[in-house]
């Protein structure tokens, strides 16, 4: 997906053809599969890349993650979509403690980080109805150049999750932060709610909430601007948007500026 490959789009979890190229915000690293973050996994040989790292106390979510407002986006998938009974507030808010940064500072940044997680959320997995990659089987997500983590016989890196990431270099640091084993059982994160949206925060917190005061935009680049950035994809940006824009009015704060890539 740049997510991490995210390969972060609707078209991650709809269709999971991964992005080639990067154009990653100050900080950040373009992995050799063409997605931007900032671990080793995206560094190694390319120079470097910023921290993202904290997490998202209930302080002030759950005033502003309200039942209205989460099953409100759900409300709009079709019944029978699996993320339909999976996907919970209660889960995300259990996940949302590992990271007391997400949704911190001002109560403007803090609505304003929120409304563009979900955004995106809402953008790959249809409101909440896809749990795994359509199709993401039968796609080969193991890069086995990086040997602290191996990929193992039988699983399968394909996105899965609010915020759908892939391959080995992603699953083995998310599992070793979490506390699973991503790379032996990486189907953990379509089985476990609150593993899941952990997984999804992990990523965000690692790779976009850093870019977040440069707007809106810089985060649809972090996510999947090799694809959608520099009127590549223009009208799945400004779904992302047109999402952003509406969780900001629920929120009742104002969207702010660089709102495009």
């Amino acid at each position: 997906m740049a997510l991490m490959s995210l390969g972060l789009a609707a078209a991650l979890l709809l269709s999971g053809a991964p992005a080639q190229k990067c154009d990653c915000p100050a900080g950040y690293c373009c992995s050799q599969f063409g997605y931007c973050g900032t671990t080793s996994a995206y560094c190694a040989g390319s120079g470097g890349g910023g921290g993202g790292g904290g997490g998202s106390g209930s302080g002030g979510l759950s005033s502003n993650v309200t039942d209205a407002f989460f099953n409100g986006i759900k409300s709009q998938s079709s019944g029978g979509c699996a993320g339909q009974s999976f996907y919970t507030r209660q889960a995300f808010l259990t996940a949302a403690r590992m990271y007391p940064a997400f949704g911190s500072g001002s109560s403007g940044a803090g609505k304003r980080e929120i409304a563009a997680f979900f955004a995106h959320v809402t953008h790959e997995t249809g409101h909440l109805c896809y749990i795994e990659e359509i199709n993401g089987a039968s796609h080969s997500y193991c890069d086995q150049t990086f040997t602290q983590w191996p990929c193992y016989p039988g699983a399968s890196y394909h996105g899965r999750g609010p915020l759908p990431f892939t391959f080995n270099y992603n699953y083995g640091p998310a599992g070793q932060s979490i506390g699973f084993d991503g790379l032996r059982s990486p189907q953990t994160v379509a089985q476990d709610p609150v593993v899941s949206f952990k997984a999804a925060l992990w990523f965000w917190m690692t790779n976009v909430h850093g870019v977040l005061p440069q707007g809106f935009g810089a985060t649809t680049r972090a996510l999947n601007g090799a694809v959608e950035c520099d009127g590549k994809n223009t009208a799945q940006m400004n779904a992302r948007l047109g999402y952003y824009q509406d969780y900001c009015r629920q929120l009742g704060v104002d969207a702010g500026g660089n709102l495009t890539c």
